[in-house]
């Protein structure tokens, strides 16, 4: 089925952009539209997050100007960030509860990690990054799960070419992704979910993960993400996972660890937390919209590639003395 690439405009009065984009990409598959959903949220999700978040306009408003202060006493230590976009911070503050201390400490933490690996996310935007995306090796599925959450997918078996595609590319692309995916106030509220797809993993492939690699994306999930990730799903592993599980593990702490699930090739327990409606056949579910592959989203998140440089913009800054 081919797939029709095309654009919509950002509604107006919209600042969930840090750029001057004023269309967003999307593309068509059959009946269906997989596009950027940067609207404001349906009332029926503000009172999931009302529920779930403790969001309500009052609420909103004073957790935004505490954490707004917050923020403007660490620009003294060359933090810089869009701290008049309501939006922006309205991204930090979903994942915290609307706790502005707890949003503060994600804002630092959010970019103290960019700098800490400043060779990952230098110039780090999607047109940068062709090989990953030619490679296949990661997708969000087109539709959400049953709680309205993203899906990212990681191929990391057999369709893995390590010796051409390298981990530190894959960690790069799944970046590229949850960046857009907290440009969603519908992400930001209802989450995302990651399945790991180890189908064919092989020692060799093994061999490419070491302690390091494994504390940086430990340290990423758990305390650098503005998303809510509700679940890890491991699916397809063979018995020599094991052996990158357990470089994994002593960076876990309970929160995260306690949301790791392992499938194996179980599509009934798969399906206990994902709904097969949503899912491909490849997964035992029934869903028809065809996958979008890495070339097309290199296609699609290129459009944006002016919004990943806003967003780049931003962080901490060396402080020049006079």
């Amino acid at each position: 089925m081919p797939l029709v690439f095309g654009s919509e405009k950002v509604p107006e009065g919209n600042n969930c952009l840090l750029s001057e984009l004023t269309e967003v990409p999307n593309v068509t598959l059959g009946n269906f539209v997989l596009r950027l959903e940067v609207e404001e949220p349906r009332p029926e999700l503000l009172e999931k997050a009302r529920r779930e978040l403790r969001e309500t306009p009052d609420l909103a408003r004073e957790s935004i100007a505490t954490l707004q202060d917050l923020l403007r006493d660490e620009k003294d230590k060359g933090l810089i960030t869009p701290v008049d976009n309501v939006a922006w911070l309205t991204r930090f503050l979903r994942p915290t509860k609307f706790y502005p201390e707890s949003a503060f400490n994600l804002v630092k933490n959010y970019y103290s990690f960019k700098k800490k690996h400043k060779n990952m996310y230098e110039g780090l935007i999607p047109s940068s990054e062709k090989n990953v995306f030619n490679h296949d090796v990661l997708t969000v599925l087109p539709m959400r799960d049953q709680e309205g959450r993203r899906m990212l997918v990681l191929e990391l078996g057999k369709k893995w070419k390590h010796n051409k595609c390298s981990l530190d590319e894959v960690f790069k692309g799944a970046v590229l992704f949850m960046e857009a995916a907290m440009l969603e106030p519908e992400t930001q509220i209802s989450g995302a979910e990651v399945i790991f797809d180890m189908d064919g993993l092989s020692m060799q492939q093994t061999m490419q993960f070491t302690p390091s690699f494994a504390k940086r994306i430990v340290d990423w999930l758990q305390d650098s993400v503005p998303l809510r990730i509700k679940g890890i799903h491991i699916v397809n592993q063979p018995y020599i996972f094991n052996i990158v599980f357990n470089l994994f593990k002593p960076f876990l702490r309970e929160k995260l660890k306690s949301r790791i699930v392992f499938h194996g090739s179980n599509r009934d327990s798969l399906h206990k937390h994902l709904s097969p409606k949503v899912l491909p056949k490849c997964y035992g579910g029934t869903c028809e919209v065809p996958r979008v592959t890495g070339p097309q989203w290199y296609e699609l998140l290129s459009l944006i590639d002016k919004e990943y440089m806003a967003i780049n913009s931003y962080g901490y800054k060396d402080i020049i003395k006079a």
